[in-house]
């Protein structure tokens, strides 16, 4: 039996990963973070109290779960403090967090770097969240970041007055507000004072536990059409939310991973710009937001959203290896007297159900929609798949038949409970 399974968003992020993962670990040992920062949300509700983390794994909240942020992520530290903090306040501990020592760190010059390219790009804005993921991304290629390990070591002072000589060189150049060395070297030695005991070498710290026989759960951040190299590039995020970002931002080996689990909606949404066929910028759209509450979790950014796309789909089974789905918000799209379906794309007047990131041929592309009836009732307290109503299981039939993944889970409600487990 393979000890590593994997979750990760099929679309554009904001699926309900959290959700499947605040489940999935409670049978698991340990609950790892493997990629993307600040800029992703989880949103997990427990006992009537509403948590959104941004770094911490989901995890975080079983207290036999040891909660691994891996070297694949970046970490605005003032984010991670306040994380904690929280999970404090609310009666959890954090003794079982673990931060790679390898994880790139967020600054300020990162943020500010952020705003300046988003504001030069004009009218080929990308809908950055401005909290300076691409820019610390930037710099780990770059070969001159900054990593959890150096910021709790002696060498960081020195390592962060350069980088901080040089980025002011370049906001100069723009005429923008410079960096204040003195103050963020103060402000971020106090981060380092902070976190320090939370930070290990991950990779050991993982190869141990699966020699140990112990499972783990790795929880990707965005989505597969976020990708930087399969999603819908330049609309995308700055790493790999896709299967491979498992391995590189862990350090474990493909052959430990077992089941690959896809999360998506019943219907679809996507935060910022970017192509989106089945996009419904009208009446049913603005319903769908309104009943989803599809809002962001990070920006609180309106969420454009539409019918579900299987073509698109299909193409996150191929790149990821999705083993089974995760399917959200069913009693959200239920609410709906009618429910569309796009099956595949008409291109040139052929059907086909080929998915690509390329715009030309996107633009060239008019999704083919089969209609369900909805009206599912209050489907919140069904536990079995055979007990929901005959509207909402010929919907879950549909996208079985197409995509030819089993579903796994399915969600009835926002709550922690409200999900059935086929």
């Amino acid at each position: 039996m393979k000890k590593v399974n994997v979750v990760l968003g099929s679309f554009y992020g904001d699926e309900g990963k959290g959700k499947i993962i605040d489940y999935l670990s409670q049978n698991a040992d340990i609950s790892v973070r493997c990629t993307g920062g600040n800029n992703a949300g989880h949103s997990i509700e427990v006992n009537g109290k509403k948590f959104a983390f941004h770094l911490i794994p989901s995890g975080i909240l079983n207290e036999k779960t040891l909660a691994v942020i891996g070297n694949g992520v970046v970490i605005d530290p003032k984010v991670l403090i306040e994380e904690i903090n929280t999970v404090k306040e609310n009666g959890y501990s954090t003794k079982n967090l673990k931060i790679s020592d390898k994880a790139h760190v967020i600054f300020p010059y990162h943020i500010e770097m952020d705003k300046l390219l988003e504001s030069l790009r004009k009218e080929g804005k990308i809908g950055t969240t401005a909290r300076g993921i691409g820019p610390a991304y930037c710099d780990k290629y770059e070969r001159c970041g900054i990593r959890m390990g150096d910021l709790v070591s002696k060498r960081f002072e020195k390592q962060l007055r350069k980088n901080i000589e040089n980025k002011n060189r370049i906001f100069e150049m723009y005429n923008y507000e410079t960096i204040d060395a003195d103050k963020v070297v103060e402000e971020y030695n106090k981060y380092a004072d902070f976190l320090k005991e939370y930070v290990v070498d991950t990779v050991y710290l993982l190869h141990n536990a699966l020699e140990e026989d112990k499972q783990i759960l790795c929880e990707g951040a965005q989505a597969t059409l976020l990708d930087i190299d399969f999603g819908s590039y330049p609309f995308v995020t700055s790493s790999n939310p896709t299967i491979g970002g498992i391995c590189t931002g862990t350090g474990i080996a493909a052959k430990d991973i077992g089941e690959v689990y896809g999360v998506l909606k019943a219907y679809s949404s996507r935060v910022g710009e970017g192509p989106y066929l089945t996009e419904q910028n009208n009446e049913i759209g603005d319903t769908i937001r309104e009943l989803g509450h599809e809002y962001g979790t990070t920006t609180k950014r309106p969420r454009r959203c539409g019918w579900l796309d299987l073509v698109a789909l299909k193409y996150a089974v191929m790149v990821n290896g999705i083993t089974g789905l995760a399917i959200n918000h069913v009693d959200t799209i239920g609410k709906l007297d009618k429910i569309k379906l796009c099956v595949a794309y008409k291109k040139d007047g052929k059907e086909s159900m080929r998915f690509s990131t390329d715009m030309d041929y996107l633009e060239g592309c008019t999704p083919v929609y089969e209609e369900f009836d909805g009206n599912f009732g209050d489907i919140s307290n069904i536990k079995n798949r055979e007990d929901l109503p005959e509207n909402a299981k010929k919907y879950l039939n549909r996208i079985e038949e197409i995509v030819k993944v089993p579903i796994k889970f399915i969600g009835t409600g926002a709550g922690r409970d409200s999900m059935i487990i086929c």
